[in-house]
């Protein structure tokens, strides 16, 4: 073998072995390895010399050649593996998590305002002893009007505005329609708030095609308007506070008589007159009365021997009063600003 090739050979090992120990980092490593076994690197370079040895001296070089070619490539996967765990174990000091500090916050839900004020209006009449009772949304016509002594030629149907399916099915239009259920299904006594969503052709800013309703029914014995008012009363009181003044003013329901609406004084002016309440002093929050014998005759009741009251209120407009608000459409704009309030 020419001693010019040897010499070569050891030069080029002695060199990157030299180089390899001074490599501090995996960049100056990679620029080692193709500098010396790249395509274009020293030993590359003379392996292809090999072809001009003498035909004898050929094979041993090729193999001496190959043999250092291995070691440096192992030396060097070796350093590689070494330095890439030193460069880890510096970022893990540098970038560690300090456990001991909190954590970022997630944001929290919120019930909807709307459901906030239903479970407020449940809750109220639940510790009076009231049953929560429900009952469809796609209802029939029957439960919905003619067994509320609603006929189908009568004005009061007007004031719903109705969302019929067909002559006999409709989007129910309060939840009146729970109370004929309930009362076809039991007897008296009979003590239940029946909430829920309903439904009418309706929409401005304090109307809105679905909002929601709590409507209450009480049967049994010697039940009076005394107690319509003690209940509705201690409602209004608990909801608004204690010292919220009430009022009953004669009015007209078809499944109820004598009826009457339910008006609070103005929680914006505290009774003074302002533009909510007209000047007036007092807003309207709910209607009531004693249940028309009518009712009690179609379910099966015997109106002689059971007296009742019923009630209902928007939700919707128990909320506004309650927490100042002056269009009914936010309610319903998923509007995250205005829901966080809340």
């Amino acid at each position: 073998m020419g001693d010019s090739f040897q010499t070569a050979l050891q030069s080029i090992r002695k060199s990157a072995l030299s180089k390899l120990t001074q490599a501090g980092t995996e960049e100056e490593l990679d620029q080692l390895r193709i500098a010396t076994l790249g395509r274009k690197g020293k030993l590359t370079h003379l392996l292809r010399s090999v072809r001009e040895l003498p035909p004898e001296e050929r094979r041993q070089a090729g193999e001496q050649a190959n043999t250092v070619k291995q070691e440096l490539e192992a030396k060097i996967e070796e350093l590689l593996v070494r330095l890439h765990d030193e460069a880890t174990q510096r970022a893990l000091a540098q970038e560690q998590v300090d456990i001991t500090l909190p954590g970022t916050p997630l944001p929290r839900g919120r019930l909807h305002p709307i459901t906030q004020v239903m479970e407020q209006v449940v809750a109220i009449f639940t510790r009076m002893g009231f049953q929560v009772a429900e009952g469809p949304q796609v209802e029939l016509d029957y439960y919905n009007f003619e067994a509320l002594n609603i006929p189908r030629d009568h004005p009061a149907r007007d004031m719903h505005d109705t969302f019929y399916f067909s002559d006999e099915v409709l989007l129910r239009t309060h939840t009146s329609p729970v109370q004929i259920r309930v009362m076809e299904d039991h007897q008296p006594p009979i003590q239940i708030i029946a909430p829920g969503a309903v439904y009418r052709r309706d929409s401005d800013i304090s109307h809105t095609p679905m909002f929601h309703q709590v409507e209450g029914l009480m049967v049994d014995e010697g039940i009076s308007f005394a107690h319509l008012k003690g209940v509705l009363t201690f409602f209004v009181h608990e909801m608004f506070g204690e010292g919220t003044p009430v009022r009953f003013r004669p009015s007209f329901f078809p499944f109820t008589e004598p009826s009457a609406e339910v008006d609070i004084g103005c929680v914006i002016c505290q009774g003074k007159g302002c533009r909510v309440c007209k000047g007036s002093g007092w807003l309207e929050i709910l209607g009531a009365g004693m249940v028309d014998p009518e009712v009690f005759r179609i379910v099966g009741y015997d109106p002689e021997g059971v007296t009742g009251f019923a009630f209902g209120m928007g939700i919707e407009r128990i909320a506004m009063l309650k927490y100042g608000i002056n269009d009914i459409r936010l309610f319903f704009t998923n509007d995250l600003r205005f829901l966080r309030q809340f």
